[in-house]
């Protein structure tokens, strides 16, 4: 009688063990859900952003500072460093111009051009003009969990969707597991070779968002080179003028 109830006592801690564990695997995270808070984070329907590029090339370091106004699909960037004062780029849905104040002229960035270097840097024009959210671009799965910095992170790779213009075909992003912000990111050719890596190195709470204020992107193909980028300043939903992204307002 004795062995029965013990049987009968080890069977139920055993099915409570297991119910405990299906609640808890019912609770984890999809990589959807995943990113979806991610693009809660960083994506805005309007910004206006004051920040520094700083860019690394050997022994030489060159500061520049810019300003910028974004909305869903169309950004303003004005270059406001000595050197670069009144420089500007205009992203209107798919197409991007520059204007160089010296030459008083406005160029079309299209075609192989935009896969260049930005100013100089290791963020090319073709890294700005996706504004879109990450979960309209890519596929997501969950391939593992890592600490960052001491900091919890879901790892997921991203590939491609079907038939969507994107500058990577595969990228594989750590996200804080507390704060679902992307605080690593490795990106990829479709032939798996790595291109470029980012990473954090500073976040802040801010209207209740978590923000990335100072990162830095190293392109892999580049020796001894890396473009910091540090938001000074950060306002969300800013009153954009009418015409603000218009070709007339580049000069």
């Amino acid at each position: 009688m004795r062995k029965v109830k013990g049987f009968l006592l080890i069977g139920i801690i055993i099915l409570i063990l297991f119910s405990s564990l299906m609640v808890i695997a019912a609770a984890e995270m999809t990589a959807e859900e995943i990113i979806n808070k991610r693009d809660s984070n960083e994506y805005f329907d309007s910004v206006r952003i004051e920040a520094e590029m700083i860019i690394v090339s050997g022994g030489r370091k060159i500061t520049k500072t810019m300003i910028a106004l974004s909305d869903k699909k169309n950004s303003l960037v004005e270059f406001t460093n000595p050197q670069d004062r009144d420089t500007k780029f205009l992203k209107r849905e798919d197409d991007l111009w520059m204007f160089f104040p010296d030459a008083e002229e406005i160029i079309k960035i299209s075609g192989h051009m935009l896969n260049q270097g930005m100013m100089g840097s290791d963020f090319s024009y073709q890294d700005i003009m996706e504004s879109d959210k990450l979960t309209d671009l890519y596929d997501f799965k969950i391939i593992g969990e890592e600490e960052i910095d001491g900091r919890p992170c879901y790892v997921l790779e991203g590939v491609a969707r079907e038939g969507v213009k994107v500058s990577y075909y595969r990228r594989v992003s750590w996200v804080d597991k507390e704060r679902f912000i992307g605080l690593k990111e490795e990106l990829y050719t479709q032939s798996g070779r790595l291109l470029k890596e980012t990473k954090v190195n500073e976040v802040q709470e801010i209207e209740g968002r978590w923000i990335p204020i100072d990162s830095v992107m190293e392109n892999k193909l580049r020796k001894d080179t890396y473009t910091g980028f540090k938001i000074v300043q950060i306002d969300f939903n800013p009153e954009i003028p009418e015409g603000t992204f218009s070709l007339q307002n580049l000069r």
